[in-house]
């Protein structure tokens, strides 16, 4: 099960757009520009959004001989 919490999110058109240039620009899925998005703003108003430890996608690292 995913760690990560789902809701709808109702976008106006253009800002939707916005965001995918933005992402497109950036490799990053909507999704994710979204939450980079999120965090700066945060950030830029002092507050502190520590990342959730999730489990990493993909290959584990290879270890040293």
């Amino acid at each position: 099960m995913s760690a990560k919490k789902a809701f709808p999110l109702r976008l106006d058109p253009a800002l939707h757009d916005a965001v995918q240039r933005l992402a497109d620009a950036e490799l990053r899925s909507v999704n994710a520009e979204i939450e980079v998005l999120l965090r700066e703003a945060l950030a830029k108003r002092g507050v502190r959004a520590d990342r959730s430890e999730t489990p990493r996608r993909g290959r584990p690292p290879t270890k040293p001989d």
